[in-house]
């Protein structure tokens, strides 16, 4: 068997990192800048029947060229630029929100911060923009800011994250189902333990995300769940690396120092996780012992998976804006929208990784 429970004194760590969104990445191989893709073309799948209602469910609004401009301005109000995610994130809408695809961009960056991200979709509604597309630092709070967007008759889209909200203040939901990309990891950790016969506890350090987004809600949820079912699952250290390598590397740095036993880390995207593994490196662990589950699929990501480094990513899909827009354009057409439409998502381990470095976004 390839990993083994071990000292955290003594050899390397046993790890799972869930992965999220990194800007400028420097991973344990060398130092990365994220380059994202120009354009997307992953597929999407309508949510279950359960959330599949149409989006004109007591919302009435449809985008539409207000101005006469002949042309649909989107206003798109973005969480950062934190991860390569995020940064992938933001191109693909800056590379298809342009004229010839018959759009105007105006971008807000809030620098993760949720205050500030509530006053940039005011500016935008006072701006005029014709649609709103929303990628929420937190999921709470929301409602003053999304009715004065229905006042104003500017039509609201939520992507990557979604709001505790009543459905009614938005147009529809387009992004990940984060709760299921946590169930997608935590279900690859258990047969990997059925299959290599791991016996002993499950020590866990788990690396949450940006505490209050769906992102972080999602995958800590799936852990959660999981630990109920495992009575020898156990989590030994919890703390938010608030989905940076710095912040990452900085709590890894905190656990390795109290020396506690663990052979599991689980963080909840691919920057924390290379933070992580730069710490072990740092700490003289051999960071190709642990398993590593990671979430998002950096092409570096995905090249440590090749490298043996990291075992498994949970795929989160940061290409958006072509989806988005096509959303926008079948609404401004009358068509009925579901709600909730979510990416198709899948795993990313030693059995596909060669294959999916060649579509994998960032560099």
């Amino acid at each position: 068997m390839k990993k083994s429970l071990v000292t955290a004194g003594l050899t390397a760590l046993l790890a799972i990192s869930m992965t999220a969104c990194s800007n400028n990445t420097t991973g344990t191989t060398g130092s990365t800048t994220t380059q994202p893709p120009a354009s997307s073309s992953s597929s999407t799948a309508p949510a279950s029947s359960s959330s599949t209602k149409a989006a004109a469910s007591g919302y009435s609004l449809v985008p539409k060229d207000t101005n006469g401009d002949g042309l649909i301005t989107l206003g798109f109000a973005q969480v950062g630029a934190e991860s390569g995610w995020r940064t992938a994130n933001t191109q693909s809408y800056k590379d298809y929100f342009v004229e010839k695809n018959g759009f105007k961009l105006v971008f807000a960056d809030a620098n993760q911060d949720a205050d500030k991200q509530k006053q940039d979709v005011r500016d935008l509604i006072a701006q005029g923009v014709e649609v709103i597309d929303l990628a929420p630092v937190t999921d709470s709070g929301w409602e003053p800011v999304l009715q004065e967007a229905k006042n104003a008759g500017i039509p609201l889209i939520v992507s990557d994250r979604q709001l505790s909200v009543s459905d009614d203040l938005y147009l529809t939901y387009f992004g990940g189902n984060m709760k299921q990309e946590g169930d997608n990891a935590v279900k690859w950790l258990e047969d990997y333990i059925a299959k290599n016969n791991v016996t002993g506890p499950i020590n866990i350090v788990h690396l949450q995300g940006t505490m209050g987004s769906t992102a972080q809600k999602g995958r800590s949820q799936a852990l959660t769940d999981a630990l109920a079912k495992h009575s020898d699952w156990k989590v030994v250290y919890e703390q938010t690396g608030e989905f940076t390598q710095a912040k990452g590397q900085e709590v890894m740095e905190s656990f390795l120092q109290q020396n506690k036993d663990f052979n599991v880390i689980y963080s909840e995207n691919d920057d924390m996780t290379y933070g992580a593994i730069d710490a072990m490196k740092n700490a003289g662990k051999d960071p190709k012992a642990p398993i590593i589950i990671s979430f998002d699929g950096n092409k570096s990501a995905v090249q440590m998976v090749i490298d043996g480094y990291i075992d498994v990513i949970a795929e989160c899909n940061p290409l958006l804006g072509p989806q988005v827009g096509d959303l926008i354009k079948k609404a401004k057409a009358g068509e009925t929208i579901p709600k909730i439409t979510y990416s198709v998502e899948g795993v990313i381990d030693s059995a596909n990784a060669a294959e999916k470095i060649k579509t994998a976004f960032g560099s």
